[in-house]
């Protein structure tokens, strides 16, 4: 398998991890030190620690997104030895209503396979 293959299977199953509510595996694709940018989040996060604080509040309010279909289309990607670039757009779809989100990952390869060192997302379509 290449390692565009690599990357966007890695992707795939991340967002497979979302919807199945297996945090930890989709924390499985993301770096201890991942920066996470997002149209919706109060401001960047710095680290998976900064990320994961903002995920426990928001899962406590009981503002946990509840969707039927989450997947990553068109994706394009490159690599450049330990070092890969993924653009696509997110597609979800919960009961209501559906959107689409402009995404960039930025991610390294490590001992344990391709680790996103850096989430930019920014919302197209409500």
């Amino acid at each position: 398998m290449t390692a565009g293959a690599e990357i966007a299977a890695a992707i795939d199953d991340m967002y497979a991890a979302f919807l199945a509510g297996d945090r930890a595996r989709f924390d499985a694709h993301l770096d201890a030190e991942v920066t996470t940018w997002e149209t919706h989040l109060p401001g960047p996060l710095r680290t998976r620690a900064e990320l994961d604080e903002y995920r426990d509040s928001r899962d406590t309010a009981g503002r946990r997104p509840v969707l039927a279909e989450m997947v990553a289309r068109a994706k394009r990607i490159d690599v450049w030895g330990d070092t890969g670039v993924a653009r696509y757009e997110l597609y979800c779809r919960g009961e209501d209503e559906a959107s689409v989100t402009r995404v960039t990952d930025v991610l390294r390869r490590t001992g344990a396979g391709w680790r996103i060192v850096h989430h930019h997302a920014e919302l197209v379509r409500p």
